[in-house]
């Protein structure tokens, strides 16, 4: 009797399976056919309209340009950082070059050097020595030089430095004898001046549109474009280089578009990438896209080097300083106080020679070498004082002669005129690499203004 229950339960089980699989697949059909059945849905959008005109925009981007956006539709940034970067950071966090040289404790004060004169070894043991007999410190060596060519012998992947690279100085035994007289090393880099880029490579150049060649000043110089990120990476692949080697300090020299390249430019063909959101055709606004391929630069320069521990300095036009927002300036993509929120040390060309008659009231400037240079400096204070970075100004000054002979009193001048300003730092040029003797390079004057 029992298995007959069974027999008949499993039955109705059965049963009752089957007639719940029925069900599923008659309401899938009907969900199936239903869903054949139904017509899509259309939406109409709401119409998105720009909320600000193409003037507009690019009036924003010339001011992001000028660091003149704190204040925008009621919405006030603060300017004081919410992050404060230590003083210094521990060395276990930079790379080791194996070269150990202090920053000098009282002010870098340096001459040039060029590669000629540190392969010359009766002159590079002479200037060691003078270094060691005088209140000199540092020096400023050649790394990429006006034409393009890298100095000493480097390994490197990129094959444009590879065919730029002559290897005529080994840097690393010049760093061993600095090192051992605690030389501080600056290493030049001619940025956007390079000949042997452009023509290896003219479409990181500027064309001449008159001709189709890569476009050539009247001295025979050829430019890089600041505009491109790969001409970007070529130089700080050999920055980057200089400061494995120990170099202290990457000093950037021609970090700028070509003289009167305001006047010129429509010439030329070239690439702007993305800064063209900056470019406008108000004669007033114009410019804005250099500055702020200038800037980015040397943010991205800041970035790269930062790993190694090095300082970052720019060479910059004094004129510059004083000209401010001009359109030349702007022409050039050098701002001044903005260049100096991104860099450890200024370096103004100062220069006497260089400044044309009538510029704070000399009708010579050369004839004037501590007076203008005290002119100038007041000038460059009063223009870095609003900015925030702990800038180092470090000028550089003539002993050179130009329309004056310039000899001890005409060097001593300028450096005066820095001390009782409370500058403490600089740079001596000789494009020869001969300089004055008979020169006290730490006057004991007091400062009319002590920086920190």
């Amino acid at each position: 009797m029992s298995n007959l229950k069974n027999k008949k339960v499993n039955s109705y089980t059965k049963v009752f399976a089957l007639l719940l699989l029925s069900v599923f697949v008659l309401a899938s059909c009907q969900q199936s056919n239903t869903a054949e059945q139904q017509e899509p849905q259309y939406y109409t959008l709401p119409e998105v309209t720009p909320k600000y005109d193409s003037e507009t925009v690019t009036d924003f981007n010339s001011r992001v340009a000028t660091n003149d956006t704190n204040r925008y539709e009621g919405l006030v940034i603060p300017d004081e950082p919410l992050l404060s970067q230590p003083e210094q950071l521990p060395s276990a966090l930079f790379y080791d070059s194996g070269i150990s040289i202090p920053y000098p404790e009282d002010g870098v004060k340096g001459v040039y050097l060029t590669a000629e004169n540190v392969a010359n070894e009766e002159y590079f043991n002479y200037i060691i020595d003078y270094i060691n007999e005088t209140e000199l410190n540092a020096v400023v060596i050649d790394f990429k030089d006006d034409w393009g060519n890298v100095i000493p012998p480097i390994e490197t992947d990129n094959e444009y430095v590879q065919q730029n690279v002559i290897g005529s100085v080994d840097y690393a035994e010049v760093l061993g004898v600095l090192e051992e007289n605690e030389i501080y090393p600056i290493a030049r880099i001619t940025t956007f001046k390079d000949n042997l880029l452009a023509e290896a490579r003219p479409d990181l150049s500027f064309e001449d549109s008159t001709t189709g060649e890569t476009w050539t000043d009247g001295n025979g110089s050829k430019f890089i474009n600041p505009f491109s990120q790969e001409a970007w990476d070529y130089v700080l692949t050999i920055a980057e280089e200089a400061a494995k080697m120990g170099f202290k300090d990457i000093q950037f020299d021609y970090i700028r578009f070509p003289e009167g390249f305001e006047t010129f430019h429509t010439q030329l063909e070239y690439k702007v990438g993305e800064y063209s959101v900056f470019e406008s055709d108000n004669p007033e606004e114009q410019g804005y896209e250099r500055v702020a391929a200038i800037n980015d630069f040397l943010t991205y320069a800041d970035n790269r080097l930062t790993p190694y521990g090095v300082n970052i300095s720019a060479d910059i036009f004094g004129y510059t300083a004083i000209a401010g927002d001009a359109p030349d300036v702007r022409g050039i993509g050098q701002n001044f106080t903005q260049m100096a929120e991104r860099v450890d040390v200024v370096s103004s060309m100062i220069y006497p020679s260089h400044w044309t008659s009538g510029f704070f009231g000399f009708d010579v400037p050369d004839y004037y070498p501590y007076e203008f240079t005290n002119t100038y400096i007041q000038e460059e204070l009063y223009v870095l004082g609003p900015v925030q970075n702990n800038v180092v100004s470090r000028p550089w000054l003539q002993d050179f002669t130009m329309f004056m002979e310039y000899g001890p009193t005409e060097v001593q001048g300028q450096i005066n005129a820095l001390a009782e300003n409370g500058i403490h730092e600089y740079l001596l040029w000789n494009a020869a690499g001969e300089y004055t003797t008979g020169v006290d390079y730490a006057p004991d004057v007091e400062t009319a203004q002590v920086t920190e």
